[in-house]
C-alpha cells in the first residue's frame, strides 16, 4: 500500500485561510533566509536593499553595529624607502674574486603601503595597526571615514607580534572598546572592517574558524584567530569585531594562492595587541621578558624515550648562563608544562607566553623532571642582562649599532634541535649592518671553511678581531646563508 501524506482538515480550510497561512509561511521563510544570509557573510546586491520591516517584523541586520564601529577604523597610506643592492651578486666571494667589488653601492628604493588601523584612544589619538603596514615608513597619512586626513606620528612597532602604534592630533574621534579575546569561541560571529584594495571601510562577516593558530612565521609570536570573514590586501591592521561592536582582533594575514581571499584569514587577538600596545606607548618599544632557554616540541620519540604518558609541553634543550632559567634552577631535559597556570602544549606556546610578559615579571613554572613534577619561580630577565661585552663598538666597527645575545626561546632548524651561536637581538636604524643582518639571525661561523665556529657571543667577539672583511655563516629561519661584509 503506498505511503500517504496526511494533511489535517484540508477540506475544511477556506480560500481566505489558505492565503493567510501561505502568506505567513512565506514571511517565516523570508525571515529565516535573511537571518542566514545576514549573519554568514553572504553579499547582498546594493540595488536590492532590504527593508527594515517586513509585515511588521524586523529584518535582522548588522547595520547598527557597523554604524557604531566604522568611524573608529581608519585607512593608512605610508611612504618610505629601503636600501636595495644594485648588483644581486654583491657580497658573493666567488663573484668578487673575478669581478672585484664593482656595482656594490646600495641604492634606495621608494616604497608605498596601504593598510588599515583602529582608533583605541580617541582622546590621545592612539591607533593600532600592523608593523608591516608602517615598516620603513617616512611619511604616514591616516584618513578617517569622513574623508579628513592627518599626518601620523609613529610611536613604535614590534616585528615579532606584527603590532604597530600611531598617533594623530584630531578632535572628536571615535574609538573601539576592546573585548577580552580569551572569551572567543569557535563559531562566534565576527565582522572585519578595513581598506581592501583601496576600497575604504569595506565590511565583511563570518565566524571564528579556529583559535590559537600559529606557524605562519617561525620567528614570530603567534596566537592567531582564524576567520572566514573575507580579508584581502589592505585589510591589514583593520578591525575584527564581535556583534557588540567590540574589538576582538587586528586583521593581519591570509593564506592565499592568488593574493585574494580564500576564506582563511588571521587576526591578532585583542589581548595580545593590547599588551604589546601598552609597552610601545610606555617605552617606545617592547621590552620582552626572557627566560633564557632553548626549547623543542615533545615528539612521539621523545615521549617514548622519557617514558612519558603525554606528548605536550616544551622540552628544554639549552639553558643560557646567568639567565632567569638558570637562576630558577631549570635544567636541560626538563619538560615545561605550565607557566602562571597557563598550560604549555608546545614550544610555540612557551615562546608566546613568555614573549608577552615584561622583563622583571615573576612567573611560576611547572615542569616534569625524571618522572616527577616540580614547581619553580623565576624573575624574567632581558636581552641586556644576557649581553655582556656585546656593545657594537667593542666587537667591530662594521657591526656598529648591532646588539648580540645568546640563542634564547628559539627552536632552530627543521629537526627542532637548537643551533648554538651569537644571535642578533637588535639593529639600530642607522647601523651599517642593517644592509646585511636581520634581527633573529644566528651567526654560527666566521671565515671561510673551516673558519672559526661560533657557539656564543664570546666566540664572536674573539673571531672578528682584526678582520677587515667579515665573512659569516648565518642561520636565518629555515635557511643557512653566507654573508660578506
Amino acid at each position: 500500500m503506498p505511503n500517504k501524506v496526511k494533511i489535517m482538515n484540508h477540506k475544511k480550510l477556506s480560500s481566505q485561510s489558505i492565503r493567510k497561512n501561505t502568506g505567513q509561511a512565506r514571511l517565516s521563510f523570508l525571515i529565516s533566509t535573511l537571518l542566514v544570509l545576514g549573519l554568514s557573510g553572504f553579499t547582498l546586491s546594493t540595488h536590492a536593499a532590504l527593508p527594515d520591516m517586513v509585515s511588521g517584523q524586523a529584518v535582522p541586520s548588522l547595520a547598527p553595529v557597523i554604524k557604531r564601529a566604522s568611524p573608529a577604523v581608519v585607512n593608512i597610506q605610508s611612504k618610505g624607502s629601503v636600501e636595495a643592492q644594485a648588483n644581486p651578486f654583491a657580497g658573493d666571494p666567488f663573484f668578487e674574486q673575478f669581478f672585484g667589488r664593482r656595482g656594490q653601492q646600495p641604492q634606495r628604493r621608494e616604497t608605498q603601503s596601504a593598510g588599515s588601523g583602529v582608533i583605541i584612544d580617541a582622546e590621545k589619538g592612539i591607533i593600532l595597526t600592523n608593523h608591516h603596514v608602517i615598516e620603513n615608513a617616512d611619511e604616514i597619512i591616516v584618513q578617517l571615514q569622513d574623508g579628513n586626513e592627518y599626518e601620523a606620528e609613529k610611536i613604535g612597532s614590534d616585528k615579532g607580534s606584527d603590532i604597530g602604534v600611531l598617533k594623530i592630533k584630531a578632535k572628536n574621534l571615535s574609538q573601539l572598546a576592546i573585548a577580552d579575546s580569551d572569551n572567543l569561541q569557535v563559531g562566534d560571529f565576527v565582522v572585519a572592517i578595513g581598506n581592501p584594495f583601496g576600497f575604504g571601510h569595506t565590511v565583511t562577516s563570518g565566524i571564528v574558524s579556529g583559535l590559537s593558530r600559529s606557524g605562519l612565521s617561525r620567528d614570530a609570536y603567534e596566537d592567531f584567530i582564524q576567520t572566514d570573514a573575507a580579508i584581502n590586501p589592505g585589510n591589514s591592521g583593520g578591525a575584527l569585531i564581535n556583534l557588540n561592536g567590540e574589538l576582538v582582533g587586528i586583521n593581519a594575514a591570509i593564506i592565499s594562492r592568488s593574493g585574494g581571499n580564500l576564506g582563511i584569514g588571521f587576526a591578532i587577538p585583542s589581548n595580545m595587541a593590547k599588551s604589546i600596545m601598552e609597552q610601545i606607548v610606555e617605552f617606545g618599544e617592547v621590552k620582552r621578558g626572557l627566560l633564557g632557554v632553548g626549547i623543542q616540541d615533545i615528539t612521539d620519540g621523545i615521549a617514548e624515550e622519557f617514558d612519558l604518558d603525554f606528548n605536550k609541553g616544551a622540552m628544554v634543550t639549552a639553558v643560557t648562563p646567568k639567565s632567569a632559567a638558570e637562576k630558577a634552577g631549570v635544567q636541560i631535559e626538563d619538560i615545561i608544562t605550565k607557566v602562571n597556570d597557563e598550560e604549555i602544549t608546545s614550544s610555540s606556546d612557551l615562546r608566546n607566553t613568555i614573549g608577552l610578559l615584561r622583563e622583571g615579571d615573576k612567573v611560576n613554572i611547572e615542569l616534569y623532571r625524571n618522572g616527577k613534577r616540580k614547581k619553580l619561580k623565576a624573575t624574567l630577565g632581558s636581552a641586556s642582562t644576557l649581553n655582556a661585552d656585546t656593545s657594537a663598538d667593542s666587537i667591530h666597527p662594521k657591526l656598529e649599532g648591532v646588539s648580540f645575545g645568546e640563542v634564547t626561546e628559539q627552536t632552530q632548524g627543521r629537526s627542532g634541535a637548537t643551533i648554538k651561536g651569537a644571535q642578533v637581538i637588535k639593529i639600530e636604524e642607522d647601523s651599517p649592518a642593517r644592509r646585511y643582518l636581520r634581527e633573529g639571525d644566528v651567526i654560527t661561523r666566521v671565515g671561510r671553511r673551516p673558519g672559526i665556529k661560533v657557539e656564543n657571543v664570546g666566540d664572536l667577539v674573539d673571531a672578528v678581531k682584526d678582520r677587515d672583511r667579515l665573512y659569516f655563516v648565518i642561520n636565518r629561519g629555515q635557511a643557512t646563508i653566507i654573508l660578506t661584509m
